[in-house]
């Protein structure tokens, strides 16, 4: 973890009101930080803001939909009108598919509607929050992806990943590829962006039927927004090291 950080560190993360979202928020903000919490529900984000803040960390809400272009602009000109810039984005923001998820049985708006939020969104909110990480010391970007996206995981025999997921799974392989050409493009640059997959975890996205805690799934998140400088960029982790593509 950086040992020192230049005056104050802004944060934001998306999709930050519940489950590993508000967990990643809370452990930055043990850290001294300040934490922009993204949500689009505008009493759960009160509601989070007002829990970080009674447990001492310096939270402040940000109205965040990731689907929604003025709506990301906006929440750029908070962040640099409140906190006067940005060092670390967490894409944590995402949604799943419900069931089935047979590839046949899919329509075409459920697909659409996923890769709206999991994939553009990610797109939509890094590119409308790098000109504010350029100007950081100690940038960084976690991008919230699973070991379902993983086509080497999903091709090993043996590996078990919970069964057949036609759309939910194929997003996360897409913003795996996309991680990867944000990274060519930002090497040279003091940008680090990796993406995190924070395991089977208890929440909303999977009915609370996960092994982990939400505390537990933001851990890998947290060590990646937490980089020093000449730490890996253009890869994925979970808590034990490098997951394959």
């Amino acid at each position: 973890m950086l040992a020192v950080m230049s005056e104050k560190t802004i944060a934001l993360v998306t999709g930050a009101n519940k489950g590993i979202g508000y967990e990643i928020a809370a452990a930055l903000g043990a850290l001294g930080w300040s934490v922009g919490v993204g949500a689009r529900d505008e009493r759960r984000r009160l509601d989070a803001v007002a829990k970080l803040r009674a447990a001492g960390a310096d939270a402040f809400g940000v109205p965040l939909d990731v689907t929604d272009d003025a709506s990301v602009t906006a929440a750029a000109r908070l962040i640099e009108e409140r906190a006067g810039g940005l060092d670390v984005l967490v894409n944590n923001a995402g949604v799943a598919g419900g069931r089935p998820e047979e590839p046949t049985a899919l329509g075409p708006e459920t697909v659409r509607r996923l890769v709206e939020t999991n994939v553009i969104g990610v797109i939509r909110v890094t590119n409308a929050m790098l000109p504010l990480l350029r100007h950081s010391a100690h940038p960084r970007i976690v991008n919230q992806s699973s070991h379902v996206g993983s086509l080497a995981l999903q091709t090993t025999p043996g590996v078990d990943l919970g069964g057949i997921s036609g759309a939910y799974a194929p997003t996360k392989t897409f913003l795996n590829a996309v991680t990867i050409q944000y990274a060519k493009e930002l090497s040279g640059t003091r940008i680090l962006i990796n993406n995190a997959c924070p395991g089977y975890v208890a929440t909303d996205l999977n009915g609370f039927s996960g092994t982990q805690t939400p505390e537990q799934g933001a851990a890998i998140a947290v060590r990646l927004a937490t980089l020093p400088d000449d730490g890996p960029t253009g890869q994925m982790f979970d808590d034990n090291g490098v997951v394959p593509w």
